[in-house]
């Protein structure tokens, strides 16, 4: 039995970014409105049509015009999923945002599964693709790894956290700032504010049409972005934190190898010349110098970071409400 949610203007926004999917959009949106049609809600299906070479924005078109509660966004040329899915974090109208990838892999159908788990008072709920029908080389052991890495290093532990299949609450997502690859990281990154975190066990089907857009290369881009995703959590608002402690160390150990050296020369009438523990000590004074150097430019770039930042991370050509 379906449960019946509280009507608004509109509950719930679908974003689903789009890259050369001409062969899944019809039968995607066939599968959608299905689902749509069991929700108690206002709902609203944004389509993000990343720079697709294709004829996917002339398809999205004509469902657009019989369809009103569908709303249409694409971009100059391909951004990638990440600004795709900032996009429609901005323009979704719903309290609640489902994100799901367009290649008919994520099941419409587990959507309910989600916004049940959110009713519960989660704030996001992310997809556990179980059963994955895809490669084992190729996609599911870069996976398995990147999640645990992921896990260890943000501490939010999902089993799948590159499945796009989620569920937002809309106060969540609507203020992130996303670049690279980090719309997978976007658990972690709410998790700093307090969000409350879900995993409910999701569909997976393989594909069938179109050519995927994942693989080992995208697992390396996920792995560099973690680093920065590690600093925004630990250290975006104190980085002089960071580069003030290596700064100290290198100095505090650069200063005591010319002490010792100083001493040795002074009281012990050993020479210098020719003591590549000088050469050392002197660099680590230096290096020293130069990391509490960057720590101070560091904070204030975070100070023009929050009081002047305010630039999308992409550029639409149309925007069909």
């Amino acid at each position: 039995m379906q449960r019946a949610y509280p009507k608004t203007k509109i509950g719930i926004s679908i974003v689903i970014p789009l890259y050369n999917e001409e062969e899944n959009v019809e039968l995607l949106y066939g599968s959608l409105k299905e689902v749509v049609k069991t929700l108690d809600r206002k709902t609203e299906i944004i389509f993000i049509d990343d720079g697709s070479t294709d004829q996917t924005f002339q398809v999205l078109s004509n469902l657009k015009k019989s369809d009103g509660n569908i709303k249409l966004i694409r971009f100059t040329k391909n951004f990638g999923q990440t600004a795709a899915m900032s996009a429609g974090f901005y323009y979704a109208g719903g309290e609640i945002i489902i994100t799901m990838d367009g290649d008919l892999q994520n099941d419409p159908k587990d959507i309910p599964l989600l916004l049940d788990k959110v009713e519960e008072g989660y704030d996001i709920v992310s997809g556990w693709r179980v059963n994955r029908q895809d490669k084992l080389i190729s996609k599911k052991i870069p996976s398995k790894m990147a999640n645990w890495i992921i896990g260890l290093i943000t501490g939010v532990k999902l089993h799948d956290s590159g499945c796009s299949l989620k569920a937002y609450r809309s106060e969540v997502v609507k203020n992130l700032r996303l670049y690279g690859e980090m719309h997978r990281f976007i658990p972690a990154l709410a998790s700093s504010t307090g969000a409350k975190i879900a995993e409910v066990e999701v569909n997976h089907h393989s594909r069938r049409r179109g050519n995927s857009k994942y693989g080992i290369s995208r697992t390396i881009r996920v792995i560099l972005d973690l680093i920065t995703i590690k600093f925004l959590l630990s250290f975006l608002t104190r980085p002089l934190q960071i580069f003030g402690l290596w700064g100290l160390m290198f100095s505090g150990i650069g200063f005591l190898v010319c002490l010792y050296l100083s001493i040795a020369k002074l009281f012990f009438g050993q020479g210098l010349a020719d003591r590549p523990l000088l050469l050392l000590g002197l660099l680590l004074l230096v290096l020293g110098v130069q990391f509490i150097g960057f720590g101070l430019i560091a904070e204030m770039q975070t100070r023009t970071y929050y009081e002047l930042q305010n630039k999308p991370i992409y550029v639409i050509k149309d925007l069909i409400e």
